[in-house]
Parts: C-alpha cells; structure tokens; sequence
C-alpha cells in the first residue's frame, strides 16, 4: 500500500459515530514479529486436532501475561505441546483466527507464498481479467488468512478486515498485493460492527493518489465504484456469475430487480441479455442515484426505483402487473443467531410475494447473503412460498463466483445461496 504519512494520505467521511479506542490498537505492524522474539503461549482446549480457522474465547485456557490484541501467538494444548500459531484477541469471542496449524510459526515466505498463492487462483486458473476487472483477491478463511477480504477494483485494492490482527497487519498485506496483481492504490476499512466484534473502530483511508471513485468493466458493461462515504463500494464480485448467466434468460422479456441496489443485474438484463423493460427497485436514495448513473454510463433505458420492497411487490399485485423474469437478492437479513427465526419469516414472505409477480413459465432468481441459513433451510423456505395451486420447479442452485472459494475446514466461508426457479 505504501501509505504516505497520515497528513497526507486520503480520508473518508463516515456517518458513524466515533468510538473512542485505544489508539495504539490501530497502528500498523509487520507481518512476522523480529526474529527470534518469543512469542506469547495460548492454550487451547479443542479435545482433538486444531482443524477449523478460529478458536472461541471459551475454549482458552491460560495465557500469557504479555499476550495483548493483535499478537501473534503460539498455540499450546493443555499437555503442553505447541499445536499452531494465530492472531489473538481477547476482546472478541473469536479469539483466535489460525494461520498456520503445526510447529512452524507463519514466517515472510509464508505470507508470500499465501498471497501468490491467492492471486494466482484468480489470475491464472480463472482468467478473471479476461471477464471483469473486479474481483476478490483474498476470501478470508478460504484463502488461509482469517479475517480479511480484499476485493480488486481496476487499479484499487479494498481491503476489509474482520479481524483486529489482520487490520494491524493490512498495510504490509497491501503492499505485497500490489506487486502480485499489479495496482497502484489501497484503501483500508474496518468491517461493519468491528467495535462490537472485536473491540475496535477505524474510519476508512487510502493512500494520498487513490481516486473517490473509478469505473470497471464486467463482461463489457461499465460500473462506477464509489470509493469514499462508507463501507462498501457499490459493487458485489461474489454475483458476476449470477448475473451472467441470468441475462440468457432476458432476451425480449420484462425483468424485475428487487433490491437492485447499483443495478448489477438490471444492467446485464439489459445490456447482454436485450431484455425489452427492466425494473429496478431499491430503498437507499444514494444508492439508487448510483444505479442511474450505471444505466446512463452504458446508455441503457432502465427505470430505476426508490422504494421499500414489500410495499412495491404489494402495489404490483394490486395493478396485477407481472414479469417474465424476477431476481430478489436482499441484503443480509440474518446477522445473529438471534435474528435467525425472524430472518426466516422475512425470507418466506419475500419470496411469496415475489413469485406471485412472475408471469406463468416465467423466472425466479432468489438469493440469500446469510451465513446463518444454509442452502437446506433456503431451499425449505422456498420450497413452501409458492401460492396454493402454483408449482414451482428448480432448475438450478448456486452460489458465489469461483473468486469467493469455500475452505473445506470452514463450511461457514459458504454464505450465498441461489435458487432459480421456473414457476408454471
């Protein structure tokens, strides 16, 4: 990343609240303690071999005096034999993220070979600059480095960090990822609900050149990202399949996205899949301004609109106005265990009205962004939304682009589910 001094280096305004923390908690560290530093001792009581990438708060035992936030640890079995390494954090119940299980602690070439490795997953077995320049470079768990996603925009790498170790650690992860995958910018955010999770809040910065905002190209069709005023950017990588695959078929057909948000959907119905009326509905102003501006960027008649999406769906009923193909991505309804019993409620409801608004033979993709429901009760709530005396019949699962990989010692890294369906 190759950040200049703060003076200099380029800050967004945020709408959220300050937060007072510590400020030493933010300051940036090298990715490998000096050598020959001993490292602080966790134990860790798993009652089997140390698989998964975290290890809970309640599953520690002692721990060294010297041990503070963001540390590199050492991890240690109750018998005293070392099991793996990992970034500590006291004050989130993920309290360690692992890197590297075994006697080996993570060294420079670790990281570096982690980091190859991910760029050339992208790069090089999946081409994706032949198809987007946007894409997810680092998946967290999947990529082996729990608790950071890094998404490519053209020239500006986005890294968002989960984990209050990553975060100390982002800059020089950064700059080792510009050299791999060629950019020139970096900007640096904490995830949603750091100061909840992990017990620290940092407003989003970049480096001094990163630009507010740049266009990129998906399949052909051009896309403003908006770098400055919050945590996302306009933009989700993790659907380009979807949204590929969903304009075959568009051709001559009416097309309604519910929660559009920027229009990634309705541009490629429109754009490649030459559908004839495309309808975009999303509740945030801002962001349906952006929406716009995407559909006059490729010169595309879209009609965008601001509105909530239960009352839209109900008011088309009333006119009894259909379509011939319906695409419900919402955003996360389910953020805790919690929330799980009222999510499920939320995505039943949605999809009844949903496929009540698609013409006969017609199209439903519906997704869901919640980890906390899996493809099984996904499929059981849409299952049981069709309308009595309507038939619904599943052509197809998915989820996200290859770019957004599962790690086989996570199965939670699986959190986007899609369901097309034909509806009779």
């Amino acid at each position: 990343m190759n950040r200049k001094p703060q003076s200099s280096s380029r800050r967004y305004e945020t709408s959220r609240q300050p937060v007072r923390v510590r400020r030493e908690l933010l300051e940036q560290r090298p990715l490998c303690p000096p050598e020959g530093e001993r490292l602080p001792q966790v134990e860790v009581r798993l009652g089997g071999a140390l698989w998964h990438p975290f290890v809970f708060r309640k599953q520690l035992g002692q721990i060294s005096r010297d041990a503070q936030p963001g540390d590199l640890v050492e991890l240690n079995a109750p018998s005293g034999e070392t099991v793996g390494f990992g970034l500590f954090n006291p004050e989130a119940e993920i309290a360690v993220r692992v890197l590297r299980p075994g006697l080996k602690p993570p060294d420079d070439a670790w990281w570096s070979d982690r980091l190859a490795q991910a760029v050339s997953l992208r790069r090089e077995t999946l081409k994706l600059d032949d198809v987007s320049q946007a894409y997810r470079l680092i998946h967290a768990e999947a990529d082996g480095l729990p608790g950071l996603v890094v998404d490519r925009f053209g020239d500006v790498l986005v890294a968002e960090c989960f984990s209050l170790g990553m975060y100390q650690r982002a800059e020089a992860i950064i700059s080792q990822l510009e050299v791999l995958a060629g950019t020139k910018h970096g900007v640096l955010r904490a995830a949603p609900m750091s100061h909840e999770h992990e017990g620290f809040a940092a407003d989003p910065y970049g480096s001094a050149e990163v630009p507010a905002k740049t266009i990129i190209q998906e399949h052909g069709t051009k896309f403003r990202i908006n770098f400055a005023g919050g945590h996302k950017t306009g933009f989700y990588c993790d659907q380009r399949d979807n949204r590929r695959r969903l304009a075959d078929f568009c051709a001559g057909k009416t097309v309604l996205d519910l929660c559009c948000y920027t229009g990634g959907f309705s541009l490629q119905a429109k754009r490649i899949g030459q559908a004839s009326e495309v309808t975009g509905v999303e509740l945030d102003e801002d962001t349906a301004v952006l929406a716009r501006e995407n559909a006059n960027l490729n010169q595309l008649k879209i009609n965008f609109v601001q509105a909530e999406v239960f009352g839209y769906m109900r008011d088309m009923l009333r006119n009894k106005k259909r379509f011939d193909v319906v695409i419900l991505d919402p955003p996360k309804l389910i953020r805790s265990r919690m929330e799980i019993e009222e999510g499920r409620h939320k995505y039943f409801d949605l999809n009844r009205l949903a496929m009540q608004l698609v013409n006969p033979g017609g199209i439903l993709l519906t997704c869901s962004c919640s980890g906390l429901l899996d493809m099984a009760e996904f499929t059981k709530i849409v299952n049981a939304a069709p309308e009595v005396g309507r038939r619904g019949q599943i052509i197809a699962k998915g989820g996200a682009a290859a770019d957004h990989p599962i790690s086989t010692n996570c199965p939670e890294s699986e959190y986007l589910k899609s369901i097309w369906l034909r509806l009779d």
